[in-house]
Formats: structure tokens, C-alpha cells, sequence
């Protein structure tokens, strides 16, 4: 079992290193340092010695990979890319290019991304498992074409409309909650209710033919024949049986999400006003803060991987005969 993880854990820092390559390759070839100054300046009209004072203050005046003006290691550690690429190995994120930490800024944010994605995370499982079970239990009845078809409807409408009708009818038209902001204690219930729900029901339709399918196609196996020959009920057989041996497409589908859970959102976060990860990547990308976007593709890369070796750890928990083989 040991081995097994730190087989896939080794993979996963080659994918991380591979991630990380060519993200700076994509950052520092697309747009030039000078460039990433003229752009956060401002216009196509500024001096050279405006350039050059913003990536002095900013450390983007080094070279990219090799200083030969250094001596010993510092040739490689005082680079672009041992400060702005290596160092994030270390979770150093540094400063954006406004001049605010990183790092700071990440852990501020993270406790109210987590606030509104765990709530949905968990009762988004229970609730997709519940209806695609409720559908198998009633298979080839009204109760399950219709709740087909509703699970079609709703995944064949956008997140966005979603939110937009939430926060009309709740908000605007209501007054149940409000439209947006955030608050810590007893008030965060009022300002993370309305995107959670909107967060569980824009998840419901996709996810719950995804489970439906699952179930189906375990009900016509041999185990649930003999299940019901022993004289066990159907709910027995789908609890007990059927929702055991369907785990393992349902953990590849909600551990590999799990990197959302920290980062957020970013619909989400923007339009309710919610001060987490998500909102921070949006807000970064308007404007064109080029060192937050690197380091939350990174760190969105890490905690992608640390999903999918979760993934991989829980189906050996699963099914042994994964450890075993």
C-alpha cells in the first residue's frame, strides 16, 4: 500500500513539474517582463524608464534563467525563474505585481471559499445519490421519466441563469437574502445560503443520470439477482449492494473535485460578492496581475493532483482488489 502511494505521489510531481514548465514558458514567452509593465502601467505610450523602474521594483529586471553577473549558485537562484517558478515548490508565492503578498492574500481568502464549496460539495453528493437511487428504485415508472427528464432540463441550463434567477426571485423579489456580500459568525448562514443551494441544484441534473446510469448498470448483474433470491428487499439490494459496488465511478466523479473545495468558484464568487480564492483568480485576470494568475494555476495544479492521488488512495479502500493486483 506504501508503495502504491508514493508511486502515484511520484508521478504526480513529474505532472507538477511538467505544469510548472510550461506555465512559464507560456507567461514569459507570450508576454515579455517589459511587456507585463506596459500592460500594468498603462497604454502603449510609456517611457523606457518607467518600464524599467516598475520591473526593478518588481524583480522582474533579472534574467530569465542564468545571471552569469552572479557568482556560484546565485547565476541560478537570483533568475526569473528560480523566484517566480522553483520558489512556488515551496508554497512561496511572493508578491503580485501590485505589490501585495501573495500568500497572505490566499490564506485570507481560502476560509470563505471553503465556507460556500464544502456545504456544496457534501449535500451536492447526498443529494444526486438520493435522486439516482430514488430513479433506479422506480425504473420504467412515471416517477423515473420524469425525473429524467427534469435531470435533462437542468443540466441543459447554464450556472449563470441559475444564479441570475436566484438572485431575483430570493433576493430582489423575496427579500430572504441578500443579493450578495459576506459577513462572518451567525450571519454567514444568510449570505452562503442562497449560492449553496444554487451550487447543489446547477450539479443535480448532470450528475444524477451520471449515478442513475451507474446504478443501472449494476441492477442487471448477476450478485443482485442472487441478492434478491435470498429473499432481500429492493432497497436492501440498492443500499447494501448496488450504491457499495457503483462507489468507485462515484469517487473518480467527487474526489477529483475536491481542489474546488479550496479554490472556489469563479462565477460563483463574483457575483454573490464572496471574498474567496475564485474571486481573487477574477479580479487578478481583469487586472492582468500576472503573478497571482501563475500562482493559483499552480496551486490549483497541486490540489488537482492531490485529488487524484486521494482518488486513487480510496479506491484501494474501495475495492482490494486494486491494493492486491
Amino acid at each position: 500500500m506504501l508503495n502504491y502511494i508514493l508511486r502515484r505521489i511520484g508521478y504526480g510531481v513529474l505532472i507538477l513539474v511538467g505544469v510548472n514548465l510550461f506555465t512559464f514558458v507560456l507567461f514569459f514567452t507570450v508576454n515579455t517582463p517589459d511587456d507585463m509593465a506596459r500592460l500594468n502601467i498603462g497604454g502603449k505610450r510609456v517611457t523606457q524608464e518607467a518600464i524599467e523602474k516598475w520591473k526593478v521594483e518588481r524583480g522582474y529586471d533579472k534574467p530569465l534563467l542564468v545571471n552569469s553577473a552572479e557568482p556560484g549558485t546565485r547565476k541560478l537562484t537570483n533568475t526569473i525563474f528560480f523566484e517566480r517558478s522553483v520558489q512556488l515548490f515551496a508554497l512561496d508565492f511572493g508578491a503580485s505585481d501590485s505589490g501585495r503578498d501573495i500568500g497572505y492574500e490566499i490564506r485570507q481568502r481560502i476560509a470563505p471559499s471553503l465556507a460556500v464549496a464544502v456545504p456544496t460539495f457534501l449535500l451536492g453528493v447526498l443529494a444526486t445519490v438520493c435522486v439516482a437511487l430514488l430513479m433506479v428504485f422506480f425504473r420504467a415508472t412515471y416517477l423515473d421519466f420524469w425525473g429524467v427528464t427534469a435531470a435533462v432540463v437542468l443540466m441543459s441550463i447554464s450556472a449563470l441563469f441559475y444564479i441570475i434567477i436566484g438572485q431575483w426571485f430570493f433576493s430582489t423579489l423575496l427579500k430572504l437574502v441578500p443579493i450578495s456580500g459576506f459577513a462572518g459568525g451567525w450571519n454567514l448562514v444568510v449570505f452562503i445560503a442562497l449560492p449553496i443551494v444554487i451550487g447543489v441544484v446547477a450539479r443535480l441534473g448532470a450528475d444524477s443520470l451520471l449515478y442513475r446510469t451507474m446504478f443501472l448498470e449494476e441492477v442487471g448483474k448477476d450478485y443482485v439477482r442472487t441478492a434478491r433470491a435470498k429473499g432481500l428487499s429492493e432497497a436492501a439490494v440498492l443500499f447494501r449492494h448496488v450504491l457499495r459496488n457503483a462507489s468507485l465511478p462515484i469517487l473518480t466523479s467527487t474526489v477529483a473535485v475536491l481542489p474546488l473545495l479550496f479554490l472556489g468558484s469563479l462565477i460563483m464568487e463574483s457575483f454573490f460578492g464572496i471574498p474567496g480564492l475564485g474571486s481573487y483568480t477574477i479580479d487578478a485576470i481583469n487586472a492582468q496581475d500576472f503573478a497571482v494568475v501563475r500562482a493559483m494555476v499552480f496551486l490549483g495544479s497541486v490540489l488537482y493532483i492531490v485529488g487524484l492521488i486521494l482518488t486513487d488512495i480510496s479506491y484501494t479502500l474501495a475495492d482490494p482488489r486494486i491494493r492486491l493486483g
